[in-house]
């Protein structure tokens, strides 16, 4: 006997109203609100809980902190030459220090409210095509999720592009098509990768003349930023290099799973979430063999197509019979035991590469009236831009033109031979330096500093703060 098409005998029809399925039939008010509701508060407790990360912040939440306080006019101008594809969200987070400027908590609280939208956006997917179930499992899993988690906490634009592709997804389910083009050009003008997610959704929707008519505006608008953008590609994404055997061995172990659990799931859902899980980010890791572009947290949003699978695996257990509940409770302790000695670990200094504010605390202990600051390289004055009262303090030494006046996010500097002069004329130097092993810059300036600094200067002391150095230099004979 034929399987009855999702679409009814006539599938044209349903494509016709610009509908993708048929809706479940319907749920219980109440059955719907918690399934909805208990992943936003799981996940909002997560979020706020360690939010200030052991007093720590790291170099890119720092770049947020003193970008989003610039004036709108110096704001404007540095997105012109660098950073224009974060300009929505440094923009979102000007307002919210003008509306409190509450350090850390302020700088993060936006992610976590993002994360718990998110949380119950993978729950009304669930809802719409599994049932309530497993929409409730589906929110839950993806609030737990270590990722999410990580940067649940953090001063940067992932949570909230995540938040609005997993509701535009849902949008895209209930034919919603101008709600969905907004809020899928606001994901993309909060960082321009959300746009990958029009990938996964073709898989569902290309048959659906409304669904091409909307990714034709999402491209078409999203084409200024990314013309701005990517004049500005050497500098925002010259760090990167390709992706490494962990990149890949992660993608096959996500891959993997996901189809695992998507073995005996509804087709609807797995037409939903394995895209969103797969193409994304193995299309970023692709094109990266080629051209670097692949950072796992640019498609954080691809991590709501494994909890939708696990969230409907989850609902099929059948936990009739004592032992079989026994068997799953072993099996929640098993995974939650792990889980939580990890979420305790993201919420500490140690869970991310640099913390600036420990750098500022290490200067504040060791400067001295008139001591000078050196950076090594110009791209760490950075870790003291987010801490203005340890820097108004010191003689920056290399600096030849502010942030704020140069229009870029770290100052530019003087040239080599009237850095030298300045630094020949310091008695006392504090330099800010990489870990040992990290690859110097060869430019000349930077060249300078290290050759300069070792010929006529002795090492007094060397601190290892997490992710940095903090060096004192004196003229020979004078350390303390």
């Amino acid at each position: 006997m034929e399987s009855p098409h999702p679409y009814g005998k006539h599938p044209e029809a349903a494509i016709s109203r610009n509908r993708l399925w048929r809706p479940l039939p319907p749920v219980p008010a109440p059955a719907a609100v918690l399934a909805l509701a208990l992943p936003f508060v799981l996940a909002l407790a997560l979020g706020l809980w360690g939010l200030d990360r052991g007093g720590s912040m790291w170099r890119d939440e720092s770049v947020t902190w003193q970008v989003a306080h610039r004036p709108v006019g110096a704001l404007a101008e540095l997105l012109g030459r660098v950073d224009a594809v974060h300009g929505l969200y440094y923009l979102l987070m000007h307002e919210v220090f003008a509306l409190w400027d509450g350090g850390p908590a302020a700088l993060r609280l936006p992610s976590v409210l993002a994360t718990a939208i998110a949380a119950a956006g993978v729950a009304a997917i669930g809802l719409r095509l599994a049932g309530p179930r497993a929409a409730l499992c589906a929110g839950t899993v993806y609030a737990l999720l270590p990722p999410v988690q990580m940067y649940a906490q953090e001063g940067r634009s992932y949570a909230l592009v995540a938040a609005a592709v997993v509701w535009a997804t849902c949008l895209l389910l209930r034919g919603r098509w101008v709600a969905y083009t907004v809020l899928l050009v606001l994901a993309c003008w909060l960082h321009e990768f959300a746009v990958l997610a029009l990938l996964a959704h073709a898989v569902a929707g290309r048959r659906v003349r409304a669904w091409r008519w909307s990714a034709a505006v999402v491209v078409a608008l999203l084409a200024p930023l990314a013309w701005v953008s990517t004049g500005q590609a050497a500098q925002q994404l010259g760090w990167l290099g390709r992706p490494s055997w962990a990149d890949w061995a992660a993608y096959a172990v996500v891959a993997g799973l996901c189809l695992l659990l998507a073995r005996g799931a509804g087709r609807e859902l797995v037409t939903i979430a394995l895209p969103l899980a797969l193409l994304p980010p193995g299309l970023l890791l692709v094109v990266s063999l080629v051209h670097p572009l692949y950072v796992d947290r640019y498609v954080l949003y691809a991590l709501a197509g494994p909890a939708l699978l696990a969230g409907a695996r989850a609902a099929r257990v059948d936990l009739r019979g004592r032992a079989r509940r026994a068997w799953a409770w072993a099996a929640v302790a098993a995974l939650l035991v792990p889980l939580g000695w990890w979420s305790v670990w993201l919420r500490t200094p140690e869970s991310r590469k640099d913390d600036a504010y420990a750098v500022a605390a290490a200067v504040r202990e060791r400067a001295r009236p008139g001591d000078a600051v050196l950076f090594l390289p110009a791209r760490r004055r950075e870790w003291l831009l987010s801490s203005p009262d340890v820097y108004g303090g010191l003689r920056d030494l290399a600096l030849d033109r502010t942030p704020t006046h140069s229009r870029s996010l770290w100052g530019t500097e003087l040239g080599a031979a009237e850095l030298r002069g300045r630094l020949m004329a310091a008695p006392r130097v504090i330099a800010l330096l990489d870990p040992v092993g990290q690859p110097v810059d060869p430019y000349p300036r930077e060249a300078v500093k290290r050759q300069t600094l070792a010929t006529h200067f002795d090492l007094c002391s060397v601190t290892e703060v997490r992710g940095a150095r903090v060096a004192l230099f004196a003229r020979p004979g004078t350390c303390p």
